[in-house]
């Protein structure tokens, strides 16, 4: 409901015109026997009649739309309203008269539910209480505030001076905080005008108020909806203004402007050459009225800065895209090859704005744009001739300018030392290429955007593992050594057994072992057995013997010295994969949960997204029904991308064309757990997570075989594990098999109809080789304003870094079950920075709450491999695991790591141990913004390891 009538008949919504001028002394010249109205301001209007049909005129197109169906009904029932309420006030007084404006409302009211018209009652009795609300809220202004205010000249963009606009100020703020409970439009309208003076410009006013909001988010997490919703206000005079609409809008004004607002962003931007001419061919009209501007109140300070910053289209630095404009974009971006582009473009649009999925990074920067790079990782093996490596670093270069991350195989290149026929000379080894991959992923920065992001592989057989361990040390050749690019370990099986049980393990040459490469499973083992017979006998010249357990022992120390190498599996890596009938998978990607096949033919590509789970939690727990339509709706979106997508080299175009993997991930893992009160800690998280991995994948595969069913197969389908009826909770036994019961804890516990969905795929087929992997998804989890992927809380209090800035981060639901029990104060504040958002030390926090609001580092290892090898036996694909370790030494790593293999998991990411941190005990009085140091935020295993939302990661995006 957008209007409200006043006294004289005028429409008090934001597009009212001013309809009454009062004379002077306040009182309106009337003829005798007129009615007048009275003001809330106490002034006095002549009573006009045709001013009440205006505003019930309004109240009906707010509610039933401007049809031409409606329009005809409502222009006769305005007429007849409007002629019942004059009528009584003229009986009333028949001799003239006045009225307050409070009467003519309640009349209204009356005759709207007289008429039988309910629903535009109800919405005019709402939108009554609202604007009271707001009066209200005004009128608590210090009369010292008002004062200071009317002597504020505010300096426009042309430099033109004009009065302060406090009415508009209290509109904006208002509406800021509209549905929000404990927060308070006077306590920010009375700090912001403090900060004020006179000569401010527009920007700096804007300014003040969004700060002012983002100073009092540790008095309670709504404060940043409330700072996020006045930053739009910024955001929409940016926009409207470029675009020639408005020089500024309210939210409300908004329901008219988002219609018109998409045709003219659509035709800005590919007159700039920002987006694909492709897009004038929608129903730009009919999308325009699709968009919902109440989801514009949805975002958290954080999610809506990092849009603005590092997502919307700009031109000259000026952010003409909209939050909901945005989303649509996108959405037009992944339906542009469907058969009715508009209605596919509306419902991925619905399913983005709501938040219950959504797309990774690469889709959001370039769907819909003349060069859409939309996927999110690119994995290429690298072959052993200089021709080739040095071909393999120009795709890296390519690849990485369009926003790709990258994983790099480089187990087929040669150690050092080995023997070069063609000029019969000695290896140098892979070391000094990768120093050239490392400046290479500097130089080129994903389109000025953010940082190239690689990572090198490298098999523990390899005779350079135990420089390639030491890559990111910060001592030593520096030549040698490459400290802006990411390292992993690729582990065979056999490797891990002889660690165990305390063997040998011996390192080669590729270049003397070279099918051990495409190798796993049983037959590496045999295979590597007899190239140490080989040694043994002298027939292989190059080759080292060290303990497994020595060399284990420095890929940990390493590890916890500088982050890397990261710690990932081979072999069930590929007992695992769907597409082995193929080929082999020879690394992981830039975040380790892509496994894919990769050749000197084939650079695989995956395609990402993340459903937004605790947005499928209800009472009841995990909305199936809810989760089933988001993902068949989200894999359309995954499998569109792979058609789009724009190939910046031919060799990821025809890998991805003939197979078509994707991946569908998760995110707020940890908020779908306080949503259900579950300790992170505990059997029931597991279990959680368990069920809600098993419903994905389940929803996964069946919506890829709807899709085989309309659009035909990937073409490499026969003869993978799907056609042969093999899932991927099916495969782990096979895992067991082939490492050994005595080496592997397996769960195969499910609980949803498998054989059904089994009998699906033997029908219709897949429409892609792969379907699910868990990524980070650090940036769009802030986006979303969940915790990231499957992460713990870091803290629940503390603030956060990024290319955006610095937020602090307070934990809502923390906030609100201690609101509950009547233990949220000021006091509260400053124990959780005091403790450095622990609640564990804090007496009055109950041990329930305690439990659930354990911290990452709170959390024993344990249990998030216990939570990730469930998850992994329904994953075709990994899953991006950080894992925490608090007072980590030797030991914890050895058990921990140890584990994530017995347990199953196929990779590992980042090693998170608590450095030394610091916070400011300071008091929540102090009004600083970073109350809580910045120290604090990051944790790391020593200086070179990535922190929890590193900018400059392309693994956290």
């Amino acid at each position: 409901m957008q209007t409200e009538t006043n006294p004289s008949g005028t429409s008090t919504g934001a597009t009212s015109p001013e309809l009454n001028t009062p004379v002077s002394g306040g009182i309106a010249a009337t003829a005798p026997g007129q009615l007048r109205v009275i003001k809330r301001n106490g002034t006095v209007v002549p009573f006009e009649g045709s001013k009440i049909s205006v505003a019930i005129t309004k109240a009906f197109l707010a509610v039933e739309g401007g049809t031409a169906a409606a329009s005809s009904r409502i222009h006769e029932t305005v007429a007849k309203l409007t002629e019942q309420v004059t009528a009584t006030f003229k009986r009333r007084m028949p001799s003239g008269g006045t009225i307050h404006m409070e009467d003519i409302q309640d009349q209204v009211e009356l005759s709207l539910m007289r008429a039988g018209e309910h629903k535009i009652a109800r919405d005019y009795v709402i939108y009554r209480e609202e604007q009271a609300r707001k009066r209200a809220a005004k009128a608590s202004l210090s009369q010292e505030t008002q004062d200071a205010a009317n002597a504020i000249g505010v300096v426009q963009a042309d430099g033109s001076r004009v009065p302060l606009d406090l009415e508009r100020l209290h509109t904006i703020v208002s509406e800021a905080c509209d549905g929000l409970s404990d927060v308070s439009e006077a306590d920010i309208l009375d700090e912001a005008l403090k900060n004020l003076y006179d000569g401010v410009t527009a920007d700096e006013l804007s300014t003040s108020l969004v700060i002012t909001a983002r100073t009092m988010i540790e008095q309670d997490p709504n404060y940043s909806y409330v700072a996020a919703r006045l930053l739009e206000d910024n955001l929409r005079a940016e926009a409207l203004s470029f675009m020639g609409l408005a020089n500024s809008a309210t939210h409300a004004e908004m329901v008219q402007l988002y219609p018109a607002a998409l045709p003219a962003y659509v035709a800005k931007g590919v007159e700039l050459e920002l987006l694909a001419p492709g897009l004038l061919d929608y129903d730009l009209e009919l999308l325009g009225r699709a968009i919902l501007p109440e989801r514009d109140k949805q975002f958290t300070y954080l999610g809506l800065q990092t849009l603005y910053d590092r997502y919307f289209i700009h031109s000259d630095e000026v952010r003409f895209e909209l939050p909901q404009v945005f989303f649509m974009r996108v959405a037009m971006g992944l339906a542009t090859e469907e058969a009715d582009k508009n209605a596919r473009a509306i419902e991925f649009y619905e399913l983005l704005s709501s938040f219950d999925y959504m797309s990774s990074t690469p889709t959001l920067f370039n769907a819909g744009t003349l060069r859409p790079q939309l996927s999110s990782c690119y994995l290429t093996t690298v072959p052993d001739d200089l021709h080739g490596i040095y071909g393999s670093i120009q795709d890296n270069a390519m690849l990485s300018k369009f926003a790709g991350g990258l994983g790099n195989d480089w187990t087929p290149v040669r150690s050092l030392g080995a023997y070069i026929k063609g000029t019969n000379g000695k290896s140098q080894g892979i070391v000094p290429f990768l120093k050239v991959v490392n400046d290479t992923a500097v130089a080129v920065n994903q389109g000025g955007k953010r940082k190239g992001a690689v990572c090198a592989y490298l098999e523990t057989w390899h005779m350079d593992i135990e420089e390639f361990v030491e890559l990111r040390k910060n001592t030593g050749d520096d030549r040698r050594r490459t400290h802006d690019m990411n390292t992993a370990n690729w582990i065979p099986d056999l490797f891990m057994k002889r660690v165990f049980n305390d063997e040998e393990w011996t390192l080669f040459s590729p270049s003397d072992v070279p099918d051990l490469h495409d190798l796993y499973g049983k037959a590496f083992e045999e295979r590597y057995a007899y190239y140490e017979a080989m040694a043994a006998a002298g027939e292989i010249k190059l080759f080292k013997t060290v303990k497994a357990e020595n060399l284990w022992r420095k890929m940990l120390g390493m590890l916890f010295e500088t982050g890397h190498p990261w710690i990932t599996f081979k072999d069930p890596c590929n007992i695992r994969s769907p597409q082995q009938h193929v080929g082999v998978v020879h690394s992981s990607n830039l975040c380790t949960e892509i496994t894919l096949n990769t050749s000197a033919d084939e650079i695989a590509v995956c395609n990402l997204g993340s459903v937004n789970l605790p947005q499928h939690i209800d009472e009841n727990g995990l909305n199936l029904t809810k989760l089933r339509k988001t993902i068949g709706t989200a894999v359309r979106m995954l499998d569109n991308v792979i058609d789009i997508n724009y190939y910046s080299v031919d060799t990821a175009r025809n890998s991805n064309m003939k197979h078509r993997p994707v991946g569908m991930g998760v995110m707020g893992f940890q908020d779908a757990l306080y949503k259900q009160h579950m300790s992170y800690a505990s059997e029931e998280a597991v279990t959680f997570a368990d069920r809600s991995m098993e419903a994905i994948s389940y929803y996964a595969i069946e919506a890829s075989s709807a899709l085989a069913a309309e659009r035909g197969t990937y073409s490499s389908y026969e003869g993978s594990l799907w056609s042969q009826g093999i899932f991927p909770v099916d495969s782990l036994q096979t895992l067991v098999n082939e490492r050994g019961a005595d080496y592997i804890s397996a769960n195969f516990d499910q609980t949803l109809d498998w054989p059904a969905l089994r009998a699906q795929v033997q029908q219709n087929g897949m429409r892609n080789s792969n379907v699910m992997a868990i990524a980070p998804t650090a940036t769009i989890a802030n986006i979303t304003g969940v915790s990231q992927s499957i992460e713990p809380t870091y803290q629940n209090l503390y603030v956060k870094s990024n290319l955006s800035g610095e937020f602090t981060v307070v934990n809502p639901y923390l906030v609100s079950d201690l609101k509950e029990r009547g233990l949220w104060d000021g006091v509260m504040v400053n124990d959780l920075k005091y403790y450095d958002g622990s609640v564990q030390a804090i007496d009055r926090v109950p041990d329930d709450l305690k439990a659930i609001y354990s911290t990452a580092f709170e959390v024993e290892p344990r249990w998030l491999v216990d939570a990730a090898s469930r998850r992994q036996k329904w994953i075709d694909q990994a899953q991006s695991l950080n894992l925490y370790i608090n007072n980590a030494n030797g030991k914890k790593l050895d058990i921990t790591y140890r584990m994530a293999w017995y347990s199953g998991l196929k990779t590992t990411y980042y090693l998170r141990s608590l450095a030394a941190t610091g916070t400011e005990k300071s008091t929540i009085d102090t009004g600083a913004l970073n109350a809580v140091s910045n120290e604090a935020a990051e944790p790391a295993p020593v200086p070179a390891a990535c922190s929890l939302d590193d900018p400059d990661c392309e693994a956290c995006q």
